[in-house]
């Protein structure tokens, strides 16, 4: 029975590198993947997977009306050899979204795996990680680390002067430059 699953992380973690390694394993043993990203975070072309690390793949581009469902359907409908799904950066899903990937793991019996952020800069969980957190089947923490050495929870925003950002939009495309993965206690601080 193939199940949802979703890998969360704070930045930094290696969540796209690990995307990419399950995706190279099927591969590698002669089955077809769908990846996807979502059409928003084009900092490394539209329809590419990378990562920090080197490694990357094509992608399909998904927006807020993308239906996984059907479109996914319609594909393993016509490739039978098609044996798994994995998105990246999850957390840019709508709530519709995760019940059509939960739903094409149920029906197309294909695993769904689902990599991103638990919260946002302000310690609120985005939209996408908050109904993978209550409807994924499995769900996998891959950590890292503060600079203080505990265990990375948290991303703290910086500005370009490296000080806390604490208001804004919830979605600012960025990476290092914008972003710190922090334990709770210096995301409370702001200390990077």
């Amino acid at each position: 029975m193939a199940k949802l699953y979703f890998y969360y992380a704070a930045m930094n973690a290696g969540k796209s590198t690990n995307l990419l390694q399950s995706n190279y394993n099927y591969k590698e043993r002669g089955m077809e993947t769908l990846t996807y990203k979502p059409s928003i975070d084009h900092r490394s072309g539209l329809n590419k997977i990378t990562s920090r690390i080197g490694l990357e793949t094509e992608a399909l581009s998904f927006d807020e009306t993308y239906d996984f469902y059907q479109e996914v359907s319609a594909m393993v409908a016509d490739n039978s050899n098609l044996k798994c799904v994995l998105v990246d950066e999850a957390q840019f899903l709508t709530k519709a979204q995760v019940r059509q990937l939960a739903c094409t793991a149920d029906d197309s019996n294909i695993p769904v795996l689902c990599y991103g952020l638990r919260t946002d800069f302000q310690g609120e969980l985005f939209p996408g990680s908050q109904y993978l957190l209550a409807w994924a089947q499995e769900l996998i923490e891959i950590k890292t680390i503060c600079h203080c050495g505990r265990k990375a929870t948290m991303v703290l925003r910086i500005d370009e002067n490296g000080q806390p950002v604490r208001e804004g939009d919830q979605v600012v495309i960025g990476g290092n430059d914008r972003y710190v993965a922090v334990c709770h206690k210096h995301h409370v601080s702001g200390e990077v």
